[in-house]
């Protein structure tokens, strides 16, 4: 049994169990989650959605909220001596699925 939900604009194939990161979600750890836009729903048949199914949800619990690891951005012009250097780290909530209803 599987769903295919949405958080902030991407989509997530989740199972009872997984542990996902999604964009962040202003919580703390340890809340719980309810994500109310489920695309698809597989369990013995298939229920889609268009584009969400309304009578379906999962609960997810905040496990914890951090900062992706730092991505470099390097900018460079040749012959002219600009070269500027940035970091950049997204922030993420990981959450753990607890049940698909």
């Amino acid at each position: 049994m599987y769903a295919i939900v949405e958080s902030g604009g991407k989509q997530y194939k989740v199972s009872v169990g997984d542990t996902i990161r999604v964009e962040k979600i202003e919580s703390n750890e340890g809340d719980k989650i309810i994500l109310d836009k489920v695309l698809m729903f597989v369990d013995k048949d298939i229920k889609m959605g268009t584009p969400y199914i309304t009578d379906s949800k999962v609960e997810a619990t905040v496990v914890k909220n951090d900062k992706a690891k730092k991505v470099i951005v390097y900018r460079y012009k040749r012959k002219s001596g600009y070269h500027k250097k940035n970091g950049h780290r997204q922030p993420y909530t990981e959450l753990k699925i607890d049940s698909i209803s």
